[in-house]
């Protein structure tokens, strides 16, 4: 058994994984999951460029995480950045400056990279899986649809749609206007259209992850605190999504805040929830499932597949 700490830097949220790896028994066992908002890609869509403050929050962050890792005895700390260090023209420098500062090594994934890690997490563990499934996942900053087998990825696609990228490009507040929010429905549609097709044969069992899923699990199933053990393996319906969907599109942010969105993700839960609908109406998709799990989890089962080569 070895323990390590993964670590997922989004655009909005970094996520925090610290787990048991069993190769002999190919198991990972989380031992801690923590979240922060950190909403390291403000501004980036329009200006390229990660800002002091954000690599600030980015730094104090990682020197959490570190701490919480060595309390729980990690032996070491794997950290992934997505769609944010992407698109920023200085990451390296952002990437420099947390090394400096924590020690932390951050890798930059690629869009087919993170797909496919988030692909293999989110079903990771799990049981009843079937023979084919989806994975879609919502991010800040884009949205990566994947589907295949346990074994391999059929097909992958990742889209410059996310919840934070195309509120900063289409909402001037929350709530939109009925122009903004028409706007972004169709630029939404048009990325999406050109891109589902070959999804079209893999819609019966779909997996949601990442926080814009488990944010909108909670908020249909009534909880005013997240509790993972009830938000994993939630099944979210159409129905449910659409009227929560009509429901956000004329609240503020404060009255999202007492629903029980945090602060961080209150301003952007309404175009996440919107990339989603129409996600599962242009498909057809009456339902999917919500898994807690996604790119950490991949992170974990890439480490645990490498100690079994070593035994």
């Amino acid at each position: 058994m070895k323990r390590l700490s993964f670590i997922d830097i989004g655009t909005n949220t970094a996520l925090l994984l610290i787990a048991d790896l069993d190769p002999a028994n190919n198991r990972i066992e989380p031992v801690l999951h923590r979240q922060t908002i950190v909403r390291l890609g403000k501004n980036v869509d329009e200006q390229k460029i990660i800002d002091h403050a954000a690599m600030q929050r980015l730094i104090q962050c990682m020197l959490d995480f570190k701490d919480l890792s060595g309390e729980h005895g990690a032996q070491g700390i794997v950290a992934a950045g997505t769609s944010a260090l992407r698109d920023a023209k200085n990451r390296m420098e952002i990437i420099d400056e947390v090394v400096m500062a924590s020690d932390i090594v951050i890798k930059t994934l690629s869009g087919k990279e993170e797909a496919a890690l988030t692909f293999t997490g989110a079903v990771a563990g799990m049981k009843d899986v079937p023979e084919r499934f989806t994975v879609i996942d919502i991010g800040g900053g884009s949205t990566e649809i994947s589907m295949g087998d346990t074994e391999h990825i059929e097909h992958s696609i990742s889209l410059d749609i996310g919840s934070v990228r195309l509120t900063e490009r289409l909402f001037t507040g929350q709530p939109p206007s009925e122009t903004e929010f028409l706007s972004a429905k169709e630029e939404i549609d048009s990325i999406l259209t050109g891109n589902l097709e070959p999804f079209f044969t893999c819609r019966e069992r779909v997996y949601g992850v990442a926080g814009t899923l488990t944010t909108i699990a909670g908020l249909v199933s009534g909880q005013q605190e997240f509790d993972p053990e009830k938000i994993h393996n939630y099944p979210l319906h159409y129905d449910q999504v659409m009227q929560l969907l009509e429901e956000l599109k004329s609240l503020s942010v404060e009255e999202i805040i007492k629903k029980g969105v945090p602060e961080g993700r209150a301003d952007v839960i309404t175009t996440g929830t919107l990339i989603l609908h129409q996600f599962m109406r242009l498909l057809g998709i009456p339902k999917l499932r919500v898994s807690i799990q996604g790119l950490r989890y991949g992170l974990a089962l890439k480490e645990l597949q490498k100690l079994q080569t070593v035994e």
